[in-house]
């Protein structure tokens, strides 16, 4: 009983990790923080400008982080589900599992970070 409540919550994990990377994506709140600050800098915020560039590149850098956590879990996932008892392989398979997670948390910190002084930026330039 106790390996299929593991089992099941592997798979779990592996299956919610897509919506984890769907849930990450107010790249459009970013990109009007941006904007607003070129503005007040009087830089070109339209059409190729540093709104849409900077946007662009924080689209797919998370994008690309999120993929590796993706794939992170999915290599886990299949390692812990073809250890066949093999301790070794288990505490592998978990540790990976922690150590993605962990790294989706900083991302995620690191994007409401950038978020924040963003936001600092706008409110401090008087457009916000």
């Amino acid at each position: 009983m106790k390996n299929l409540k593991t089992y099941i919550a592997g798979a779990g994990i592996a299956l919610m990790a897509p919506l984890q990377v769907l849930a990450v994506s107010p790249f459009d709140t970013a990109k009007n923080m941006v904007g607003n600050v070129g503005n007040a800098a009087g830089i070109q915020t339209t059409n190729g400008g540093l709104t849409d560039i900077v946007g662009k590149l924080i689209n797919i850098f998370l994008g690309f982080l999120g993929v590796i956590f993706l794939v992170l879990m999915l290599y886990a996932g299949f390692l812990w589900m073809t250890a066949q008892g093999e301790e070794a392989k288990v505490k592998k398979a978990k540790d990976m599992i922690t150590q993605a997670v962990i790294g989706l948390i900083i991302v995620v910190a690191a994007f409401a970070i950038s978020n924040f002084v963003l936001a600092s930026l706008v409110n401090a330039t008087g457009n916000g």
